[in-house]
Formats: structure tokens, C-alpha cells, sequence
């Protein structure tokens, strides 16, 4: 079965992918059986054993003389942002920022951590990593909103240079003998956490042959992708509210969303045969749904009838 294509919703295949609302986008991606590619932390984790500490946040932060500690030893000034020490399956759950000691009596609780409180813009940077050195990165920028939650996320086509001469520095000092992707999460060009995975969610925007040189990344060690000419694009998120139940559209709805003019992709992006309460959600809101648009305003379109759909007000 060596080069088949293997894109089941179950544990075998090679490239692993948990949700099966992005088995989309491996659909056409040959992979040799034996070479196994992580698209979640989990399985990131457990396939690299010798550089799964930088799930650790607090030593994250650490490598970059951040101020931070555990909750238990109290921050020497305020604000400061407070969120899990590891949190691999759960988004932006139990993250928040706290202003004062008195915040922060109430919300310290074990496993938790807090640090410098970064502000700008929140950039999610995939990167191909050969030999502990980076050799090439793509950056989305995020519109952030209140409780862990997106509005939406803008893949860029410019490169962020000072961001990525930090990234490859840090690289290179901490990630020795490590080939692979790698996607890193900053603020204000400062790291504040790190997944060894790519993001699945926009690997439609990377180039149609960019699929195929992650697999050869991962098959031979090697990284060999031509830095083709770069389009911008848009990952449109809905959410909807928490203590409700959600049923998916039909299947026909969906596909003529995707069909239109300016829209790249589309994701229903929770288990029709889960309850609610049994999905990792951050705490302001349910994510229903995310569309890969080309054209914003035809992405921004396409949620609001998405939202229609789930009985939530447009937006």
C-alpha cells in the first residue's frame, strides 16, 4: 500500500487528522503508509518524545526570559496573562487576563500559570523545520475577540521579517535535530506557544503542491517547495452560544456555499452525534463553523447565512 492514498476518519492513516470536517484537504495528498504526519497535539506529543516539552507553556515562556511563573507564586505587578501550563485539546479554555491581585486570588487554581501580558497582533506562523533550522514560514494574522474566541483570521501574503528572524533564532537555539513542521503562536513578535504540527485549518491557501512537500518533509528529511507568488486569504469563524444544542446543514447547503465565487472551503467544525457539552470549546462561545474565503466580504457573506441556518442572530 506504499503511496496510497489513506484518508479515513480513523487512526491508521498517515496522515492523522482527528476532525473530520478537514479531511478535505488531504484528500488528493499521497503519503507512503509508513510515514505518519500529526495534525493534532496530541498525536504530535506522542510522536516526538524528544521535543514534546514545548507543549510546556511555562517553559515556553521561560526560553525567552518572560516573566512567568505557576499560580502559587504571585505575579510581582499587574496586569498579567493567566491560562494552562498545557492545554492540548481545549483551544483558548481557562485563559484570561487579570488585572489585579485580588483577580488573581480567584482565579489561581494548580496547573495554571501566568506571564507577561503581551499585546498586538496575534500571528499563528506554520514553519518547515530541517535539522533543528527553519526553511520556510507562512503567517495568519488573527482578529481577536473577547474569551479565547476569532472573528476571523487573515492569511497573509507579506512576510513579517522581524517576526521570522526571532522565529528561526529561536529555532535554532532550542529545536536542535528536529525536522518537521512546527507551527508557532506569537504576540508582539514574542512566542507564546508552540504545536508540532502544522495548522490544519487554512492549508488550502499554502499552494496546491504544498501538501506534497510537508509529505516529502516528513518521507525524506528534506524541504523543497517554491516560494510561488503569495495570495491573501480569510478564515471566517461563526460562534454560536454555549448551552444549546446544534444540528449540521444538509450536505447540498454546504457544497453550494462552497461552490461560489470567492470561497475557497467550508467547515462544519463540531461531531453531529456529540452533545454540546462534550466539545473542547474556549468559554464565550460554540464554534460552528469556519469558511476559507478568498474574497472576504463572499466569506463574511457565506457565515451570516451559515448563521441563519443555526438560528443564531447574523453577523
Amino acid at each position: 500500500m506504499s503511496g496510497s492514498r489513506v484518508l479515513r476518519y480513523d487512526f491508521l492513516m498517515p496522515i492523522r487528522e482527528r476532525d473530520p470536517w478537514r479531511l478535505q484537504y488531504f484528500a488528493d495528498v499521497d503519503c507512503p503508509v509508513d510515514v505518519f504526519i500529526a495534525t493534532d497535539d496530541a498525536d504530535g506529543y506522542q510522536w516526538n518524545p524528544a521535543h514534546r516539552w514545548v507543549y510546556n507553556k511555562l517553559l515556553i515562556a521561560e526560553s525567552q526570559g518572560l516573566e512567568c511563573a505557576p499560580h502559587g507564586v504571585d505575579p510581582p505587578h499587574y496586569p498579567v496573562f493567566s491560562k494552562p501550563i498545557f492545554n492540548l485539546d481545549g483551544m483558548g479554555v481557562g485563559s484570561r487576563c487579570l488585572s489585579s491581585a485580588e483577580e488573581y486570588a480567584l482565579a489561581r487554581q494548580p496547573g495554571h500559570m501566568w506571564m507577561t501580558l503581551l499585546q498586538g497582533e496575534h500571528v499563528s506562523s506554520d514553519v518547515a523545520v530541517v535539522g533543528g533550522k527553519m526553511r520556510w514560514i507562512r503567517h495568519v494574522v488573527g482578529l481577536a475577540k473577547a474569551g479565547g474566541t476569532f472573528d476571523y483570521w487573515t492569511i497573509e501574503a507579506r512576510p513579517l521579517p522581524i517576526l521570522e528572524s526571532y522565529c528561526a533564532r529561536w529555532i535554532e537555539s532550542r529545536m536542535a535535530g528536529y525536522t518537521g513542521m512546527l507551527n508557532i503562536e506569537s504576540i508582539d513578535n514574542r512566542i507564546i506557544e508552540v504545536h508540532l504540527r502544522f495548522a490544519d485549518q487554512w492549508p488550502d491557501f499554502y499552494g496546491p503542491r504544498w501538501l506534497d512537500a510537508v509529505v516529502n518533509l516528513y518521507s525524506s528529511g528534506t524541504w523543497d517547495y517554491p516560494q510561488e507568488s503569495r495570495e491573501i486569504g480569510f478564515s471566517v469563524v461563526l460562534f454560536g452560544p454555549h448551552l444549546r444544542e446544534y444540528t449540521h446543514p444538509e450536505q447540498p447547503f454546504i457544497d453550494e456555499i462552497a461552490k461560489r465565487e470567492g470561497i475557497s472551503s467550508v467547515q462544519i467544525t463540531f461531531h453531529a452525534d456529540k452533545p454540546a457539552s462534550a466539545h473542547a470549546m474556549p468559554p464565550s462561545g460554540f464554534r460552528l463553523a469556519i469558511v476559507n474565503a478568498r474574497d472576504f466580504q463572499a466569506g463574511c457573506l457565506a457565515r451570516s447565512e451559515l448563521a441563519r441556518h443555526f438560528g443564531i442572530a447574523p453577523v
